[in-house]
């Protein structure tokens, strides 16, 4: 197939490794071709807009900006960007948040790489792609009511200042990576624990793990 055909792909996951698999499966097929990797939600929004790939294989959980953030935003955009999503995480809620958005897929990473490779060709030509597999014992009933709950309470901005207050940045670190005033993001702060109705910075990273907003990765001291 000529190199003009092939449908191109942005692989956005915070994982070396994942990435390297899946560029190695992805270009062993004539008609898909990898052209970009992204480690953080924030690069794969400002990579979307650079390569303009006919679809971005997002990860969930990743640093800086999460993966349901990143399409938020890339979606708001590009209305037209075909995203699919490719994660751990397989609860009700993820899937239909990923619908609601306009996401045009979603795969468990459980899923064969044939099935990968026939979402990606199903959604390049304008059809949808949800895995049946849903986790739900790994994502009990009261997860799934919380992370409604995350979406239904919490503007993007507030989401992106959650995200970063969990994973440890000072609010003069928060300021310099959104491009805003260090007593804006204090605003956002405050406004995050009223919404949440949470006032310390281990309740906000305890509601983030359990929200999936981020992964844990170490053992968290909250007494």
């Amino acid at each position: 197939m000529e190199p003009s055909k092939r449908i191109t792909v942005l692989l956005a996951d915070d994982h070396a490794v994942v990435r390297k698999g899946l560029r190695r499966l992805l270009d062993s097929e004539c008609d898909i071709k990898v052209i970009g990797e992204a480690s953080t939600g924030r690069q794969a929004v400002a990579m979307s807009r650079e390569l303009a790939p006919s679809v971005i294989l997002m990860d969930i959980a990743m640093p800086n900006l999460n993966g349901m953030e990143a399409a938020r935003q890339i979606l708001k955009k590009s209305p037209e960007t075909r995203i699919l999503f490719l994660s751990a995480h397989g609860c009700d809620v993820y899937i239909e948040k990923a619908i609601c958005m306009g996401a045009a897929g979603f795969l468990s990473k459980q899923e064969s790489a044939q099935k990968l490779f026939s979402a990606i060709r199903e959604i390049n030509n304008g059809h949808t792609a949800f895995s049946p597999v849903i986790d739900n014992e790994q994502h009990p009933a009261h997860d799934a009511q919380q992370l409604e709950h995350y979406y239904l309470q919490l503007t993007p901005r507030e989401a992106e200042v959650l995200q970063l207050v969990a994973e440890g940045e000072a609010n003069k670190q928060i300021a310099a990576e959104l491009d805003i005033s260090i007593k804006t993001v204090e605003k956002h702060r405050d406004h995050l624990m009223h919404k949440l109705d949470i006032h310390d910075t281990a309740g906000l990273t305890r509601y983030a793990i359990e929200t999936g907003v981020i992964e844990s990765r170490a053992p968290l001291d909250m007494a």
